[in-house]
């Protein structure tokens, strides 16, 4: 009688487990939907689909929690390309004065557009708009006062404004 118990409970548990790991499954895809919807309509899929997966964050996130990701992933660019500048006054110190106004902009972008953005994605988005805008317009300006062929963040630059054009999108989805 005990084993009959006993492999009704069983019977009944693995059922139970295999409805939960379905459920599961079930929710994992759900949100990873999101994220691929999402970064469709961006301008640049490969690069959104890859900053969002490398964040476990976004297994989870709502549209919102998705612009808040890639806010976090400007900020972290925006140390590196000063961490880069503090490198170059080293190397290139003839480039001191594009690199004073590059440093000011970068400083701008961490500190002002980045804080502005989060506030405002969780408010009122269409100033979360304008602080990524502006996040990109800075790192243009930056690179813009090199002599042509003499910026040492080129390509720092540039991933800053594909990384702007994606959460740009993302937040005009708030809108």
């Amino acid at each position: 009688m005990h084993l009959l118990v006993l492999n009704v409970l069983r019977e009944k548990m693995m059922k139970t487990m295999m409805m939960m790991v379905m459920m599961a499954m079930m929710m994992g895809v759900a949100m990873g939907d999101i994220v691929d919807k999402t970064c469709k309509q961006t301008p640049d899929y490969s690069l959104c689909l890859s900053l969002l997966r490398s964040d476990p964050r976004s297994s989870s996130a709502d549209t919102v929690g998705l612009g808040l990701i890639l806010v976090d992933k400007i900020k972290a660019l925006g140390t590196e390309t000063l961490g880069q500048i503090n490198m170059a006054y080293k190397t290139k110190p003839m480039l001191k004065k594009p690199l004073d106004e590059c440093n000011l902009r970068y400083k701008t972008i961490v500190d002002v557009d980045v804080h502005t953005a989060i506030i405002a994605i969780k408010g009122n988005p269409k100033f979360a708009e304008g602080a990524i805008v502006d996040a990109g317009v800075e790192a243009s300006v930056c690179e813009g006062g090199f002599p042509k062929g003499q910026s040492p963040i080129t390509g720092l630059t540039q991933k800053m404004n594909e990384i702007c054009d994606v959460t740009r999108a993302i937040v005009r989805m708030l809108l």
